[in-house]
């Protein structure tokens, strides 16, 4: 066993790194963990600094001075873009007299999609890597760490370190060794099988579906995605997270694993639904319309996203965050992670003491949840 001591330390952000260094600790099975996907956020302005993502990546290197282990940390100015809500925790801490931002965030900014966030070449540097994370908060004197949307085969990590855990709750679709969108059907009660097959053929109707990948997308069809993008945003957000530049940025850098669906009326695009591929997944991003369009959400993000994986073999659809909606249309509740460190004895307490409550009520819900599902009952 190694005894020599571990020394971590702090890179300026993911653009700092070699692309093929980077990629061997994150792999290749999640795309937004790659050096393409996180170096376009920072290179695009939409998680820099004066966004209140400073980018910060926790790394330890090898004997030879190669990055073997990383962790995607970010210092937040606020909890926006996080999908896991800690608003009532930063309120109770500064009612109580500290500071809750800065804080820091191991995470994919602005995407509730779980992932390895222990980025790891040499898997024995777990432990040290989680231990460097408490170290950077504990030094510079932040309320907290947040490890969000964590794969579940990395949760035990942070389990056995001592870190709170926190559940929640998305919509998943499963590939059940599926042929065809109609052999997905078949599975369903006959109400919810007729019920889809209505809500398809009413969003369809007098438009054509497009389906681009790679090359295919132009500059013209992010123009249109970009609008479709701001309209959601400024609705959901106030203002949206992403800047246009990102966009081009995404599609020069990995347009391989980006797939577009576009929905077009007499060839001109009024809605789209971006979707990133994944080695066992489509992931469901960002959706957007400039008409408004029975069902057309429904059949862009769901249906359209279900068709693909089972073209393409994928094992699920991640949908993205919430949304109950997503249960009569085949998606199913699953249980996402966060890991939580907070320093302070009374604080983490009292969080704990939250984070209980919220599992047993979370697990009530899933269960619930669970019995309405569409599926044929012992089928």
């Amino acid at each position: 066993m190694n005894s020599q001591p571990i020394t971590a330390r702090i890179a300026p952000g993911v653009q700092s790194f070699l692309q093929a260094q980077w990629d061997a600790c994150a792999g290749a099975d999640n795309p937004f963990v790659s050096h393409a996907f996180l170096s376009a956020l920072e290179r695009s302005g939409s998680a820099t600094a004066r966004a209140g993502w400073q980018p910060l990546p926790i790394v330890i290197d090898d004997a030879g001075g190669v990055p073997a282990a990383i962790a995607p940390a970010y210092v937040k100015a606020h909890s926006q873009g996080e999908y896991v809500f800690d608003h009532g925790w930063a309120d109770a801490w500064e009612r109580a007299g500290g500071e809750y931002y800065p804080k820091l965030q191991v995470a994919v900014p602005f995407t509730p999609v779980p992932g390895p966030r222990l980025l790891l070449r040499d898997h024995t540097l777990a432990p040290a890597l989680i231990a460097a994370i408490e170290a950077v908060t504990d030094q510079n004197k932040l309320s907290s760490a947040h490890v969000t949307f964590i794969a579940e085969d990395q949760l035990a990590q942070f389990e056995r370190a001592g870190w709170l855990l926190r559940a929640g709750t998305q919509f998943h679709w499963q590939n059940d060794g599926y042929g065809s969108f109609d052999d997905f059907l078949a599975a369903l009660a006959s109400r919810k099988r007729k019920a889809i097959r209505k809500e398809r053929a009413q969003a369809v109707e007098g438009l054509t579906i497009r389906h681009l990948v790679g090359a295919e997308i132009t500059e013209a069809h992010w123009d249109a995605f970009w609008a479709f993008y701001q309209d959601t945003g400024s609705r959901k957000w106030g203002r949206p997270y992403l800047t246009r530049a990102f966009f081009s940025m995404l599609g020069e850098a990995m347009g391989d694993k980006v797939l577009l669906v576009l929905a077009e009326r007499d060839g001109v695009p009024i809605a789209g639904a971006l979707n990133l591929i994944g080695s066992d997944a489509l992931y469901g991003r960002y959706w957007g319309a400039v008409e408004q369009v029975p069902f057309l959400h429904f059949e862009l993000c769901y249906y359209q996203a279900i068709d693909a994986a089972i073209a393409r073999g994928l094992a699920r659809v991640e949908a993205g965050a919430q949304g109950e909606h997503k249960l009569a249309r085949g998606y199913v509740p699953v249980t996402t992670w966060s890991a939580h460190y907070i320093p302070d004895p009374s604080f983490r307490r009292a969080v704990a003491g939250y984070l209980e409550r919220e599992k047993l009520a979370i697990a009530d819900e899933q269960e619930y949840l669970g019995e309405l599902t569409p599926f044929r009952r012992g089928g």
